[in-house]
């Protein structure tokens, strides 16, 4: 009995000063229930033979652990050093320092979303962005929605419910969390209609199966992979000669569409949504997260009387976007406004453009200072390769540098990457030949990294 009444009472703890300063910092509720929790556990320990005093000493430090632990957000900053720039399960792109300041406003005070100040009636949140999405892709029209998916599938649903939607078999995507097109399009009530095979898909495909039931011609730009080889598909141009001889809707989806040539940043060139809509398609779908570099969203742009049959579509207030996420494309869209200074302002487009030599002289920098923070493992400098990711330029890869790090135990890798993830600010890299490798090229400073490790 003497090892259990070493340790406090629930109310010796709660009336002691650090009992108090606990309560101030996660409220009565929260540290009476861990309290008790870490009680019932030293009295277990007792009994298995631990030392009554021991387990009291270590009480207010385990139960100060227990309660930061459990306020800590597993939705925390962490550092993207895994070589993909464009990380799906990381959150995408990073926005830029307009956008956040933008979205920060909206939280902080009502704002005009809704609401035409100059007849003080009521507005349509799509105005916001409206003017700008047809300033940079030279659309008639545009709309916004919360995401690429959504976008196709209220396309899909206005113009193709009940009716056939002809895509090519080539074209038949899956993109992540195996959501598939021909789910999307059935879920949109649109009668999915195959030309052409996997490989090679020619204009007479499409022309044969257009009847008095098609509804649309959905393209689809393969930007998660590449078919090789003995290949055909049907350009864009083609396809829109076809659907309007046809008097049949071309929606051509882009996905990850940029605004902007890459090539002008020595990336290979995507095709722009300003070049889809120069093409003669109808409606162009594309992310806002993606290559564009702002938060998730959604856009579909074309020809005016299209867009005004989508936005009278009941989804459209389904799929809608917040006020947070309107004002951060605002911000984000306005940059493309001044291209020189777009890759300086945008982090999606500066890491990317990142020269390998700047990434090269931070891992010669950090690697001494990196082994000092992590006794038992070696670190160098190496050379390694970037994606961009989420689906964009899938088998290009961007030359870059970070630092290889290896162990005793054929499992030091992982092990060390388990240590990291469970870093306050966890650092995420990836495994590749018996080494971890940190890829720097989306570390904006050398102290992200070092502080991060210090922990």
């Amino acid at each position: 009995m003497a090892g259990f009444r070493a340790l406090p009472s629930v109310d010796q703890v709660l009336l002691s000063p650090m009992g108090q300063a606990l309560i101030d910092g996660h409220g009565r509720a929260a540290v009476t229930t861990a309290l008790r929790n870490r009680l019932d556990a030293a009295r277990t320990a007792i009994r298995e033979g631990a030392d009554g005093e021991t387990e009291a000493a270590r009480l207010p430090h385990l139960l100060a652990a227990d309660l930061a632990s459990a306020a800590r957000s597993k939705l925390r900053p962490m550092l993207n050093l895994t070589g993909t720039v464009l990380h799906t399960n990381l959150g995408r792109a990073i926005l830029a320092d307009e956008a956040i300041a933008a979205a920060s406003a909206a939280m902080a005070a009502p704002l005009a979303l809704e609401f035409d100040l100059d007849s003080g009636g009521r507005g349509q949140r799509d105005d916001h962005l409206r003017g700008l999405l047809c300033e940079l892709t030279g659309a008639e029209d545009a709309t916004i929605v919360n995401n690429n998916a959504a976008a196709v599938l209220i396309a899909l649903n206005t113009f193709g419910q009940g009716r056939g939607a002809i895509v090519s078999r080539g074209e038949l995507i899956e993109i992540g969390g195996a959501f598939r097109m021909p789910d999307i399009m059935a879920r949109a009530g649109a009668r999915l209609v195959e030309v052409g095979t996997t490989n090679r898909t020619h204009p007479p495909d499409y022309e044969d199966a257009i009847t008095a039931d098609t509804g649309l011609i959905l393209k689809v730009h393969t930007s998660n992979y590449r078919i090789e080889g003995f290949t055909a598909e049907v350009p864009a141009p083609r396809l829109a000669q076809i659907a309007r001889k046809a008097g049949v809707v071309l929606l051509n989806d882009l996905g990850s569409g940029s605004l902007v040539d890459l090539g002008t940043w020595g990336l290979r060139s995507e095709p722009t949504v300003a070049q889809a809509v120069a093409e003669g398609a109808d409606l162009i779908t594309f992310s806002g997260d993606k290559l564009l570099g702002g938060p998730q969203a959604g856009f579909i742009v074309g020809r005016k009387d299209l867009i005004a049959q989508i936005n009278k579509n009941p989804l459209k207030r389904a799929v809608r976007l917040d006020k947070i996420r309107i004002a951060a494309l605002e911000a984000t869209l306005r940059l493309y406004r001044d291209p020189d200074r777009l890759a300086e302002r945008l982090p999606t487009l500066r890491y990317l453009s990142r020269p390998q030599a700047e990434i090269a002289a931070r891992a010669a920098r950090l690697a001494p200072q990196v082994a000092a923070l992590l006794p038992g493992f070696a670190v160098t400098a190496t050379d390694c390769a970037s994606q961009i990711g989420s689906g964009s330029l899938p088998t290009d890869t961007i030359p870059s540098a970070g630092l290889r790090i290896t162990g005793p135990g054929g499992d030091a890798p992982d092990r060390l990457s388990a240590r990291l993830r469970a870093l306050p600010c966890p650092v995420v890299g990836h495994i590749h030949g018996g080494a971890l490798i940190l890829d720097l090229r989306c570390l904006d400073r050398d102290e992200d990294l070092l502080g991060a490790l210090s922990a």
